[in-house]
């Protein structure tokens, strides 16, 4: 169901005012603002945790966040060791990457060093640093380690959601529910010895602005150094930092403000400023000494990098080879002529092993890739639930409401009494009282689930539209287009309008099958705290069963065919939409609404359920090698993946996105000769038809962004999973209900991906490359693009990504470097790695 999120008092002061002069507020907006968000689970959607750095190239990001928190955004040199010796990359990209980078190194070189192993990185000191450094960290816990776990738990408690039947004081906002608190704690005399400490904190300033601008002063950080030294204490608590960034974003995509981010950046440096304290004038000496080296630490780690970026662009260089030259060949042919069935399939990586299955059916068969939200920007009402949730991009705000109609009045009311009676279940099993004695309170009542949850034989949890419903209950819901977010009515025009943007943006405006089908995505698992992360991320971390049935509705309407037909787009009467889902654990696929269909298209919906059952058995067979399950083949390869499902010990049900690499924006016949490997996004686009290009300038600005934030997403978890991961997955223990989990019961909020879902125990699973975009368009149009939206050019000029242009004309794909076109004809080539 939707969530419902725990008020937290505001703040009573606005921080930012009480920090004094200009220079100073800005620098710690600059440090607030190079936070990313993260979603919480329910949402679980991807974001690039380095989203507000890409102003400058990921090379020399690297560089800036190893020099401020140690991270380390490369591969250890031994796994690229083991790449050159597999023969993932050769010479001949070696030596195109050290151009391209215009290193002065050699080949020769770079071969040599191969051989090393990477040197550590060096990190700037805080003063938590200069404390341990002189403790003994054998026998105690260090002060990072500490003050780590003190803010954790404190956060946790403060955001909790419900979970927690008591919790703090907050009023006043977060940083001064903290200082009431911690006048009272007693953990920093007893188990680090700072018997002062409480005397210290209730000398601190009771207002999050004035604390930092006196902390910074008795600190003696030199203006010039502020933003760095404060963006390095966010990036030592990323996790809690990116939830209230989470909460700064989604203020201000409803127009409001939230300081939940400037507060934990003061107590974080509330810490900072007592333990100088408490150290005297040794304590000031050595931080001098400390804050004397930054600079050097900061050209060490820049010229630590150097070699290895070289490695990791040969790597990339080598698996854009062979798209550069398998693409080309696929640009002259023709669309398929008279589909019996065209299924537009969301853009999702996993999509596209699927639609090669299918396509195989039959040539008759058309298959379109589109964001999985399919151009509906709504927020969802469930059926006899006061709340609402987004199933849109987290980069948008809903504009519009889908809710369950169709239902009896009923049906509503007893499911509104069971999700009650779930809820009070549930704060049984969890409350501090009866947590432990749970099982023993019902005894052989709990029995019968125990077992069969352990055997495998238990169902999964059911979906939050589901959830409350008997089969027969759900089969009455008709999620349909009701109106605007928030109340109000949606009109006619409005609704053709809709109509008309969503199939133009699908490149389907002509050449209507008699059965077009929209196929959403949605995964299938237990006692999974990340599930909604396999889930569509187009639809904010849910499945795309609502947007599809919504949209499918919406096109089936006779007044919005008139509207259509008078905006130029003739949908013929014989064509019907219809809504489906695909689980991508089982691969199996589930069409909604049939009964709506006419006679006439029984025998077509009878031929597709045939076609998407094979294409099922294809696809569950290209997978199971790699979910360990080689040699199984028809029910039995069936039945082995849904019991993954049913599993509640299976830490890797599915591998989700893992492995993407390329987004692909061109007519699907164009790159249908090519296996693409289930490691492309695809998106359908004819450029011929996109008459002023806003079709082209939509897809560049929501959905490739969105992949991009996909793509580094898995691979900072893979590159460093210990600031941009959550770690081992067998430990996660959920946090304030809903916010995020702890690996084991402390540290940093985790954020990111677990280890299960890039690594399979021996190997890694996910390749960490940057997104390779293809995109058969204008080269003067995809510049217009570029020129116009800032941060798609900072994206691509910075090479946070890579921008291909497929050229019909020339029959080649023309690469965008350091602000033209260059030819991609007679490079190296190499097998995809």
């Amino acid at each position: 169901m939707g969530q419902t999120h725990t008020a937290t008092p505001p703040t009573t002061t606005a921080a930012l005012e009480l920090l004094g002069p200009a220079g100073l507020e800005e620098a710690v907006e600059r440090a607030c603002a190079r936070i990313a968000p993260t979603w919480p689970l329910d949402r679980f959607i991807a974001v690039n945790p380095f989203w507000n750095f890409i102003d400058a190239p990921l090379p020399e990001v690297s560089a800036r966040l190893t020099s401020l928190s140690g991270s380390r955004l490369l591969m250890p040199r031994a796994w690229y060791r083991e790449q050159w010796r597999t023969g993932r990359f050769r010479t001949e990209h070696l030596r195109e990457a050290l151009v391209q980078l215009d290193s002065p190194r050699t080949v020769e070189r770079m071969t040599a060093l191969l051989e090393l192993d990477s040197p550590p990185p060096p990190r700037r000191a805080r003063v938590t640093d200069v404390l341990d450094n002189r403790r003994d960290l054998v026998h105690g816990m260090s002060w990072h380690d500490f003050v780590t776990h003190s803010l954790s738990q404190f956060c946790a408690a403060y955001f909790d959601q419900g979970q927690a039947q008591l919790g703090p004081d907050r009023r006043g906002g977060l940083y001064a529910s903290w200082h009431r608190q911690a006048q009272d704690d007693r953990s920093p005399a007893l188990l680090m010895g700072l018997k002062e400490y409480r005397d210290l904190v209730r000398e601190l300033p009771g207002d999050a602005g004035a604390l930092i601008a006196s902390a910074l002063t008795a600190l003696d950080i030199a203006p010039a150094e502020r933003e760095h030294y404060l963006t390095s204490l966010l990036l030592d608590i990323n996790g809690w930092a990116a939830w209230c960034a989470y909460r700064r974003w989604t203020a201000r995509l409803e127009g409001r403000s939230d300081g939940h981010l400037v507060e934990l950046l003061a107590i974080r440096l509330a810490w900072e400023w007592l333990l100088h304290r408490s150290g005297g004038q040794a304590v000031a000496a050595r931080w001098q000494v400390a804050m004397a080296g930054w600079t050097a630490i900061d050209r060490a780690a820049e010229e630590s990098q150097a070699d290895d970026w070289v490695l990791h662009r040969a790597l990339e260089l080598a698996y854009q080879d062979t798209l550069c030259r398998q693409l080309p060949a696929g640009l002259g042919k023709d669309r398929v002529s008279n589909p019996s069935v065209q299924a537009v399939f969301c853009i999702d990586v996993r999509s596209e092993v699927f639609r090669r299955a299918l396509e195989l059916q039959s040539p008759s068969v058309q298959t379109l890739g589109f964001a999985g939200f399919f151009g509906l920007p709504i927020e969802y009402q469930p059926l006899a639930s006061p709340a609402t949730r987004p199933q849109l991009p987290g980069l948008l705000a809903p504009r519009l409401r889908v809710t369950d109609t169709e239902v009896p009045e009923a049906v509503a009311t007893r499911r509104a009494q069971r999700l009650d009676f779930s809820a009070l279940w549930k704060q049984f099993k969890t409350g501090a009282v009866s947590g432990f004695s749970f099982v023993e309170a019902l005894g052989l009542f709990s029995a019968g689930r125990l077992v069969s949850d352990s055997l495998g034989l238990g169902r999964p949890v059911p979906l939050p539209e589901r959830a409350g419903l008997s089969d027969a209950e759900h089969a009455h819901r008709k999620p349909r287009l009701t109106g605007v977010a928030g109340g109000g009515e949606l009109g006619l025009a409005a609704r053709c309008e809709l109509a008309a943007g969503i199939l133009r943006a699908m490149s389907l405006t002509r050449g209507f099958a008699r059965l077009v089908v929209l196929i959403g995505h949605g995964s299938e698992t237990v006692n999974n705290p990340h599930a909604a992360g396999l889930d569509c991320g187009a639809c904010c971390g849910q499945t795309g069963e609502v947007n599809a049935r919504a949209v499918a509705a919406l096109l089936n309407e006779p007044e919005v065919r008139e509207g259509l037909a008078a905006r130029g787009i003739e949908v013929p009467g014989s064509t019907r939409f219809v809504a489906g889902l695909h689980n991508t654990t089982t691969d199996a696929v589930e069409l909604f609404d049939l009964d709506e269909l006419p006679g006439s298209h029984q025998e077509e919906v009878s031929t597709l359920k045939g076609w998407l059952d094979e294409a099922g058995h294809w696809t569950r067979a290209e997978r199971a090698v790699h979910l360990g399950l080689p040699g199984l083949e028809g029910e039995a390869l069936r039945e082995a993946v849904s019991a993954r499902a049913r599993d509640w010990s299976q830490v890797r049900p599915e591998w989700g996105l893992a492995n993407n690499a390329a987004f692909i924006v061109a007519p699907r016949e164009h790159c249908r000769h090519v296996d693409l490997a289930g490691r492309s996004f695809l998106h359908d686009y004819r450029w011929e038809e996109d008459t002023d290009f806003a079709i082209l300038e939509l897809i560049m600005t929501a959905p490739m962004v969105v992949t991009h934030w996909i793509n580094l997403q898995y691979y900072a978890s893979t590159v460093d999973n210990a600031r941009y991961g959550s770690g081992n997955k067998v430990l996660h223990n959920v946090v304030g209900g809903n916010v995020g989990v702890f690996e084991g019961n402390g540290g940093d909020l985790r954020i990111g991906l677990p280890m299960q879902s890039l690594h399979d125990g021996s190997r890694w699973m996910h390749t960490p490359l940057r997104l390779s975009v293809f995109i058969e368009a204008p080269r003067p149009a995809i510049e217009r693009v570029l020129e116009k939206h800032p941060h798609v050019r900072q994206l691509v000029e910075n090479e946070w990504l890579y921008l291909f242009q497929l050229d019909a004309g020339r029959e080649e794909a023309m690469a965008w470097r350091q602000g033209s076109w260059v030819s991609t004809k007679g490079k190296g080539s190499a097998p995809a790695v």
